[in-house]
């Protein structure tokens, strides 16, 4: 007997990401099925096929609905969820899994990576990636608490990005983005932490794993 396919539906705002992941999972897993593909919260709920045995949730997708209202929202239908980000935050992976998620996976991440938290999913199992597990036993609890916008803007300036980058990607202004930079090094320098140049700053982030070496 042909066991059956574990059925999976992805919620990303970004549909180029959504079409990349669904034929990426199609390709590396002939066990899973990707049921649906959208790009908003209600589209998952509201689909014929819903629920489905397991979702890759997009952490951030801008609708202003609590992660954690969503993750227990799927708990109730029976669905187990993999929450994804571009944030490997040390503070945010173990919020996301203390809401219920059973897996995280940083977008950078291989397929393989992503066949594997499903079928961790599909068992119940947490999964995180051993790159990411090392983050967190790096992550220094002497850091700062930076808020969710702060640790964006921390990773994609540590990541490389000009301010005037940052700010398009997060349809801020520059002066925004610049006093957001200014914000986060207070924080790190009342910790006794200096960041004040883009190399120091790209170290820290990687110690406290909100980017990925």
């Amino acid at each position: 007997m042909i066991p059956d396919k574990i059925r999976v539906a992805i919620v990303d705002d970004h549909r180029m990401i959504l079409s990349a992941f669904t034929q990426w999972i199609t390709d590396s897993a002939d066990d899973v099925d990707v049921i649906t593909a959208v790009p908003t919260w209600p589209e998952l709920l509201t689909h014929p096929s819903f629920p489905v045995d397991v979702v890759l949730l997009d952490l951030d997708l801008k609708d202003n609905i609590p992660v954690s209202l969503k993750l227990s929202t799927l708990k109730t239908t029976g669905s187990q969820t993999v929450v994804m980000s571009a944030y490997s935050d040390p503070g945010v992976v173990r919020e996301a899994l203390a809401a219920g998620a059973v897996g995280y996976l940083v977008k950078s991440e291989p397929a393989s990576a992503m066949v594997e938290a499903i079928r961790a999913a599909q068992r119940g199992e947490s999964y995180i990636s051993a790159e990411l597990d090392a983050a967190l036993g790096r992550a220094s609890s002497a850091s700062p608490r930076l808020s969710a916008q702060e640790r964006r803007v921390m990773a994609l300036y540590a990541a490389g990005d000009p301010v005037k980058s940052v700010a398009y990607e997060l349809s801020i202004s520059e002066e925004t983005a610049k006093s957001y930079l200014k914000r986060i090094r207070e924080k790190y320098r009342s910790k006794g932490i200096d960041v004040g140049t883009k190399v120091a700053l790209r170290k820290q982030a990687i110690v406290d794993g909100i980017i990925v070496n």
